[in-house]
């Protein structure tokens, strides 16, 4: 067991430095694969591009529909001579 305890003094700064080194490649590899990585912020950003299309779409489709409805309630006769 000292033999242990004296190896790891001897190197402690490699197993520091590997240490850091470890910790670096978890982090990096948070970054780009984790929750809130790059790839994650590249496909929300299509999916928000996708969805202002469909909005926009959305609203045209509206904009038409409503064009027909007050077109449709202007031929319809009046009721009781009240629009």
């Amino acid at each position: 067991m000292w033999r242990v305890w004296q190896w790891l003094y001897a190197y402690r700064g490699l197993l520091v430095i590997f240490g850091i080194a470890v910790a670096l490649g978890v982090y990096v590899g948070c970054l780009l694969f984790g929750d809130n990585s790059y790839e994650v912020l590249t496909r929300l950003k299509v999916r928000q591009a996708k969805l202002y299309e469909r909005v926009q779409n959305l609203q045209y489709e509206n904009a038409k529909l409503q064009k027909q409805l007050f077109e449709l309630k202007e031929l319809e006769p009046l009721k009781n001579g009240r629009p």
